[in-house]
This record gives structure tokens, C-alpha cells and sequence, in this order.
């Protein structure tokens, strides 16, 4: 049976967790991830939980020997499944699109969060807190850095038009004006409406005055309609 110190570390342990995961969870909740605060809290404490309840299972049985018992226990087994059912909650942060991935810095903050629950419930406490410390710095501090380095874009940009005319070379120079390079050109002619409708394949770097750049399209001849999507990474 655990005594009132025990018992009063256990619960300390479980309250360093919560503060933890709470730590890193808050980060996710002020970008607007849905597994923010709450989420990673829970998923500390229970990853806490789970490794002092294996902890615990070996303790119970330590006494049998390996000749009278048939009990065999593994202090590990039962911690090893939550780092594997994180796979399954990781998954579901996760939102891919045609040309990007996101929710994989959330995914891999819930599992650093369940291998600091798992820490601290095993009583490493010095390194949770040193790791906790890092994964913030990293959560905050690559945040500012990463504004410097621009990532590739990959858009499709398409064109209709209610004219006769061909406005192909002045739209070519609108984007080239922008650095934004046509990877490929389709053009679609619809009778007898004589509708022009082009679908262009763009690549260009992030943080382009997309505002100016439509406002310059619009003001092509014969505009009917604009449509911007996201494109698939070649």
C-alpha cells in the first residue's frame, strides 16, 4: 500500500504534468490549433498516469519469484501503448491539402507531450523540465526566425474572359512583374460565346501583394471571372 508520501509525490507528479503540458498546450491555443490548451494537458497527465501505473504493476508483483509465478511483467508495456495510440490523435491533427501539409508541428507537440508525461511519471523530472524548456523555445523563438526564409507557392490561377481578344501577354507581364513564374497554360475557347478561359499553374514565393496583383488582373479587358486555389507540390 503507497503511505501519505507517497501518495502526496504521485499527485505532485501528476500536477507537474498538467503544468507541462499546459505550458506547451497554451503555445498551440494562442495560433489557433484545435489541440491546444486542454488537449495537451489531458494528454500529459494521462501519459503521467499511465507510466505510474506501470511503475506500480511492477512494484505489486515484484515479491513473485520467476519459479513459483506465471506472472510475467514488463514496466514498460503499459506506457508503450500511449506513445502508440498518440499515433491515432497525431493523425487527426493533421490536415492535408492539394499543396501542403499542416498540423504537423501540433502532432509532433502532442507526442513530445506524451514522452514528457511519460518522464515525469517515471520520475525524470530535471529532464521533462529541460525538454519542456526547449520545445518551447523552439515553439517561440523558430516562430520569429522562420518569417525571414520565404517557402514556394503553388497556385492555379484561372482566367475568363468575354472577348475576342487574347489578353495572354499582358497577364504574362502582370505576373512577371511579381517575380511569379507560369509553369504550364491551358486554354479553354467556348463557342459561339467566343468565351477564353485560362487556367495557369503559378509558382512564386509567400507574402506576394496578391491585393495589387488581382486588382491589375481585373483591370485586363473582357475580365468575367477570377479564381485563385491552391496547387498541388509537384
Amino acid at each position: 500500500m503507497w503511505n501519505l508520501q507517497q501518495a502526496s509525490y504521485n499527485l505532485g507528479l501528476l500536477a507537474l504534468a498538467a503544468l507541462i503540458g499546459g505550458a506547451i498546450g497554451f503555445e498551440r491555443e494562442t495560433h489557433g490549433q484545435a489541440a491546444g490548451l486542454r488537449t495537451n494537458i489531458l494528454v500529459c497527465v494521462g501519459s503521467c498516469l499511465l507510466m505510474m501505473l506501470s511503475l506500480h504493476m511492477e512494484q505489486l508483483h515484484r515479491h513473485l519469484g520467476s519459479v513459483e509465478s506465471v506472472v510475467r511483467l514488463d514496466p514498460a508495456r503499459i506506457a508503450s501503448y500511449a506513445i502508440a495510440s498518440m499515433g491515432f490523435l497525431g493523425a487527426g491533427a493533421i490536415i492535408t491539402g492539394k499543396g501542403s501539409v499542416r498540423g504537423l508541428t501540433t502532432a509532433a507537440g502532442l507526442w513530445i507531450v506524451t514522452g514528457l508525461g511519460l518522464a515525469v511519471g517515471a520520475g525524470y523530472i530535471i529532464p521533462a523540465i529541460f525538454s519542456t524548456a526547449i520545445s518551447l523555445l523552439i515553439l517561440y523563438g523558430l516562430r520569429q526566425i522562420k518569417v525571414l526564409f520565404l517557402r514556394d507557392e503553388h497556385t492555379i490561377l484561372t482566367l475568363t474572359y468575354h472577348s475576342k481578344e487574347k489578353p495572354l501577354e499582358q497577364i504574362k507581364r502582370i505576373l512577371a512583374d511579381h517575380a511569379i513564374s507560369i509553369q504550364f497554360i491551358n486554354l479553354k475557347v467556348e463557342f459561339p460565346e467566343e468565351n477564353i478561359t485560362y487556367r495557369l499553374r503559378l509558382h512564386s514565393k509567400e507574402n506576394l501583394p496578391w491585393g495589387q496583383i488581382v486588382k491589375r488582373l481585373s483591370d485586363t479587358k473582357g475580365l468575367g471571372e477570377i479564381r485563385w486555389e491552391e496547387g498541388e507540390v509537384p
